[in-house]
């Protein structure tokens, strides 16, 4: 039977509550929530999958290439920042059209952007327009993210943990190649030993390549130059300034 609803499902509370009312309106009959696994994902991600799946009555269709974003830049031999990423190239996006392709797809596509993202819509349509993409939780009335969150109390569905640590997404351990300075401040500050895991990530990935890479950028003084987990640590545990307003952005399903 041809899929008429794919809802591309990340796990966070966008795509929830796009899931949900593409539901509402349509059924659940002909409704795939589309998750793509990165198999570097926080744990309470997949509670509230499990806890998404009862409430919304349909099993998440769950996909992986079976490498976590690590991985990926040891056989790219290239290590993602925040203009090239090919963890969620590969990880995500590719491994998602790629399903919908195989899968005979005739209908919709979902996914969970809010209104104030209608600019990354509008990008991934033109990118993709053998395809009907659409925003459900821009469908009237709109909801922004602390509706949205705000509605999962009153539904009585645990909120996922990394919002409530104060990230604005639920993927890769609140790590992201994409990420900007003040997220990374938050996942030293929150999770201290989620961050000198990665930290030791990009080291060893750094020692591999023989190159002077990293995630971040130093932009002090005008240069743009590599910044390392461990540096940028470092300034931080002697008090020296950042980059307060650079959160960065994920966005690894839709661009």
């Amino acid at each position: 039977m041809p899929i008429e609803h794919v809802v591309q499902f990340s796990g966070g509370v966008c795509s929830f509550w796009a899931a949900k009312r593409v539901i509402e309106r349509f059924g659940s009959d002909n409704v795939v929530l589309l998750f793509a696994d990165t198999c570097m994902e926080d744990e309470d991600l997949y509670r509230f999958l499990r806890d998404a799946e009862a409430h919304l009555g349909v099993k998440v269709t769950r996909i992986a290439d079976g490498r976590t974003p690590w991985q990926v830049f040891y056989d790219e031999r290239f290590l993602g920042n925040s203009r090239i990423d090919p963890c969620s190239k590969i990880l995500k996006r590719d491994l998602l059209w790629k399903w919908m392709k195989e899968n005979a797809l005739t209908g919709v596509v979902y996914v969970g952007l809010e209104e104030s993202e209608e600019n990354r819509l509008i990008r991934l349509c033109k990118r993709m327009p053998e395809w009907r993409i659409e925003s459900p939780v821009m469908w009237d009335p709109s909801m922004d993210k602390l509706e949205m969150l705000q509605g999962l109390k009153a539904l009585g569905i645990e909120i996922p943990r990394l919002y409530n640590l104060g990230y604005s997404h639920n993927n890769c351990q609140g790590f992201c190649v994409k990420a900007g300075q003040a997220q990374f401040r938050l996942l030293l500050q929150t999770m201290p030993e989620r961050y000198a895991w990665h930290e030791a990530q990009e080291q060893k990935l750094r020692e591999f390549l023989g190159k002077d890479v990293a995630i971040m950028k130093d932009r002090r003084g005008g240069q743009k130059r590599p910044m390392t987990m461990k540096e940028f640590r470092e300034r931080i545990e002697h008090g020296e300034e950042h980059e307060r307003g650079d959160w960065g952005g994920c966005g690894c399903a839709v661009e």
